[in-house]
Parts: structure tokens; sequence; C-alpha cells
């Protein structure tokens, strides 16, 4: 359930017939639709109130169909099933459909009054720098003049402030709420990120986007879709649903690239490279390019180039990939029809994005730390990379990390390896051990460590705590894994925990006597 969004109108019931003409049905069963009005949409029977349209959905972990009896005594007085129940409940339309995800998709479009049809939608996919590449995209829209809201990893953020969310992109009837309260608060566009679950899944099914944006894939999810081939694929998926005046915005630096471009023809197809020479099988409309020029632990400064012009523009988030994030914000923002100046003079406006290379705090008695969501392999070499190119011997980069529980184990080992080869000590630690053992967790990302520099600590606090009274003048810390989070789950149950307050608090106790008073961890 989505809470704490309020409408200045409430949201009025729409007939069932009405919607009942928009969603593909195999048969109804029940009492005639004309003399029903639907109240309320859901898929979950705790949500339901008198007059719902209860969607039952086959899923992973239960069926929807268990809970439609649940539903119907709750007031539910219609239900979206793909088998029928033994028993008809009397008074409620069964609506029999082949892909109740997509029924209720198209159910929800209409009952929200086609609200994704009125806003611009942006959808960002890939496997790293979703969130900060839809964030700097929304923070440029809105620096350009135009109303954009953002969906994304933890929230939703609106004019009016931001709406906590549980999953990176929502349900499709959430989504269409989302959208009705973006009209609501005056928005003209909404930027999103979309995870390969949820186009999968269908949480994305009849939405048109005016621009899809890729930016890499490497390692993840691999407990859902099996194989890299399967989850590319599965990526993909977002550049069928481009508008027909959509465009594609590509990293043409990834491999992967080229097969997000298939389906889209060339003259739609914006790339962005920090490596000339990738182009070179990726014909494109457009292309936008950049190099570093300078960067600090504070600030990177880079050449940017338009297809029409060039500028050198200054941004906080340090490293070369997010470098590569910042180009296919402004592709996007360019692609709409923003000229180079006004977006050039709008990244004047300082970006900063919670949990990505956030440095926390700033630097202190020579040193610092960064917080980042690094999750997966590729993200995690590429945020030491970028530390590691602010560290000059004998300074030395400590990291703190762990991996999920109840997730993709083949990633464990590689984070090891990486860990070993760009850090000089690592904290093996837990992230969200979920409802698995985190000894078994460290043991299978101990398996591809080397050498001896480093130490597990399976409590999380401990190990931070650990790492940052270890830290000497021109060292830098690097938390990763959990980034903007703040709770920790820990057999099946969650607790509060900030990386961010943890370090601030350790700082203030390691260091709180100046400098040259630290207790230092002889072992990192």
């Amino acid at each position: 359930m989505i809470k704490g969004i309020s409408f200045s109108q409430p949201i009025l019931p729409v007939r069932l017939s009405v919607l009942l003409d928009q969603i593909r049905h195999i048969d109804c069963s029940g009492p005639d639709p004309d003399g029903l009005s639907v109240a309320a949409i859901t898929a979950d029977s705790r949500e339901v109130v008198s007059g719902s349209l209860f969607a039952a959905i086959p899923g992973f972990v239960s069926d929807g169909h268990r809970f439609i009896d649940a539903a119907v005594r709750k007031g539910a007085i219609a239900i979206i099933c793909e088998t029928l129940p033994m028993q008809l409940a009397p008074g409620v339309l069964f609506i029999r459909v082949a892909d109740a995800r997509k029924a209720l998709a198209e159910a929800a479009k209409v009952f929200y009054g086609q609200a994704s049809e009125k806003l611009v939608l942006i959808g960002v996919t890939g496997t790293n720098g979703k969130t900060t590449t839809a964030r700097l995209i929304t923070g440029l829209l809105n620096a350009c003049g135009i109303s954009a809201a953002y969906i994304g990893t933890g929230l939703c953020r609106m004019p009016s402030g931001d709406i906590l969310l549980e999953r990176t992109t929502p349900e499709a009837h959430e989504l269409q709420l989302l959208f009705a309260a973006m009209l609501e608060e005056g928005c003209n566009a909404a930027v999103m990120e979309v995870s390969s679950h949820a186009l999968v899944l269908d949480r994305v099914y009849g939405l048109r986007f005016r621009s899809a944006v890729f930016t890499n894939l490497s390692m993840d999810h691999l407990d859902f879709h099996h194989t890299m081939e399967e989850y590319a694929r599965a990526k993909q998926l977002l550049f069928d649903q481009l508008a027909p005046e959509g465009f594609a915005v590509l990293n043409g630096d990834d491999s992967y690239g080229a097969l997000m471009a298939e389906k889209v023809p060339q003259e739609r197809r914006l790339c962005c490279t920090m490596e000339p020479e990738s182009h070179r099988n990726l014909q494109c409309a457009k292309r936008f390019s950049a190099s570093v020029t300078e960067s600090s632990p504070a600030a990177t400064t880079i050449s940017l180039n338009f297809p029409d012009v060039s500028a050198e523009v200054r941004t906080e988030l340090p490293g070369r990939y997010n470098v590569m994030n910042l180009l296919e914000a402004v592709a996007v923002v360019s692609g709409m029809g923003i000229s180079s100046s006004a977006v050039t003079e709008a990244l004047k406006t300082p970006f900063s994005v919670p949990g990505r290379m956030e440095q926390v705090p700033d630097a202190y008695a020579g040193r610092c730390a960064f917080v980042d969501y690094a999750h997966t392999p590729d993200a995690l070499e590429k945020a030491l990379g970028t530390i590691r190119e602010l560290v000059r011997p004998p300074s030395r980069i400590i990291v703190v990390f762990g991996c999920g529980g109840n997730r993709d184990r083949m990633k464990r080992p590689l984070m090891g390896r990486i860990a070993s080869e760009n850090a000089d000590f690592s904290y093996l630690t837990s992230d969200n051990p979920r409802d698995e053992d985190p000894e078994e967790i460290l043991d299978d990302i101990e398996s591809g460590m080397s050498g001896s520099s480093y130490k597990r600590i399976v409590d999380r606090a401990s190990a931070i705590r650990e790492a940052a009274a270890s830290l000497r003048p021109g060292d830098v810390l690097l938390v990763a894994g959990k980034g903007h989070e703040t709770s920790q789950e820990i057999a099946g149950e969650k607790h509060y925990f900030s990386d961010q307050e943890m370090l601030r608090e350790c700082f203030r106790e390691c260091f709180r006597e100046g400098p040259d008073d630290v207790t230092t961890n002889q072992s990192a």
C-alpha cells in the first residue's frame, strides 16, 4: 500500500462496465456490471474496502487466488482472476482473464483517468546508475522549467514531498495512482526507474515512454533471470514501449547498448560515450560525449560535448561512471527539445543523490568516507576505482561491504575478488542477511578473497566502527551495499540502520580530540 497521497477532490467511483470494456477478458460470471461501481483497485486483499475490484495475481511466494474469499468478505464487488473459484460468491462479478497482471494494469489505467497518458514518461533501466541518472534527469527538467516527479529506489518525489515506496517500480495500479497524484500537483513529466523485474512482471504494461534510457548491464539478479542473455532481454523490453515520437538514450560504451538499440530506428537513437571508438557498431542520430578534466572527492569537472556545442561543467558527483550518468541525463533533456545553452545553465544547479558516492562526513582530520549503494560486482569495482583515482600511496582505501541474503549467490565471490584487488583492506560484514545465516554469506564472499588483508565482522555497526577507527590521515573509507537504505533485514525483521549516521557517530568518537589523537587498528 502506498501511503501519504492526498487529493483535493476524492477519486470518484467508476462504473464496472466502463472498466470491463478496457479489460481483455475471456468471460464474466455474476451480476450485470452496469449496476456496479468500483471505488478502489488493489491486488492485496488486506487493502480491500467496500466496492473494490480485487485482482488475484499468481505470485512467486503466494497465489492471489487463495485470497479471493477474504477480498469478498471485506467488500470486493469484482474479482479479476485467471481461474474461477469452485463457488462464486453472489453479487460479485468474476472476470476471467488470461493474464491477471495485464488486466490489472488495463483496469487501473481507466480507473485513474488515463493519468499516464497525460504525463511525459521517461524510463531508466540498467544494472547500475538508474537512481542517479533518473534523479539527474528529474533535477534538470525542473531546472529547465518542466515540472517533473521521480519514481524509483525507495521513494516517489513530488513537489509536495516524498512518498516512501517498497519497490523500485511499484505495481501497475500503484503507478497509476502516483501518476494521478502528480497531475494533481501540476507535474508535466514523470521520470522513473524501471527494473527488470517490473518489465517481466508487467508492472509497466500499457505505459508509453517519451524516452527510454539504458545505463549499463552487468551481473545481477541471476537468481531471477538465470542467464545474462535472459537478463538483457528483460531490460530490452523497455524499448518496446517507446511512444511513436519517443527516443532511446543509450550508453554506447556498454557492450549491451547495441542489443537495446535493436528495435529502435536509428533516427530515434541518442548515444552517449566517454570512449569515442565504442560507437563504431552503434549508429545513432545524435551523439553526446564527455571527458574528465579534473577530479576530487568533492567534485568532477568535465568537458561536455553536445551535438552542436561544447561546454565545461562541474558536478558534485565523483567518478567516471557518474559522468556517464550525467551525460545520459543531458541527452534526455536535450532530446526533449531543450537547448544546449539552457541545459548547460541548468547544470549549474547543485545535484547530489543520497547514498550514491555520498561523502559522509566531509574530510575530517585528513580522512574521509563515502557511502555507496554498490551491491553488484561492477558497481563495487567502479566505486573503488573512482576512489583509487583520488588516493595516492601511502594513503589507503578501506572498504566495508557484504552481500544480501536470499539473492544471487554467484556474485559473492566475485565481489570478494574485486575488493581484494582494489582495496588495501576489506571488512566483510552483513548487508541484509534476510533469512540466510550471515556467516555463510561471508563464507561465499571470502572464497573469492586473496591474501590476508581482510577481516570478518558479522555485525555491520561493529565493522564500520572498526574500519573508521583504523583510518590514518589521507585514507579513504568506502561503506558499500546499502547506500540510501535506513533499515537492515535480519531473520525476517527490519531494524533501523543508517550507514551515514553510523559513520558520523564513529568519526565523532574516533577523532573528537583532533588529528593527533586517533585510535588506529593495526590489523588494517
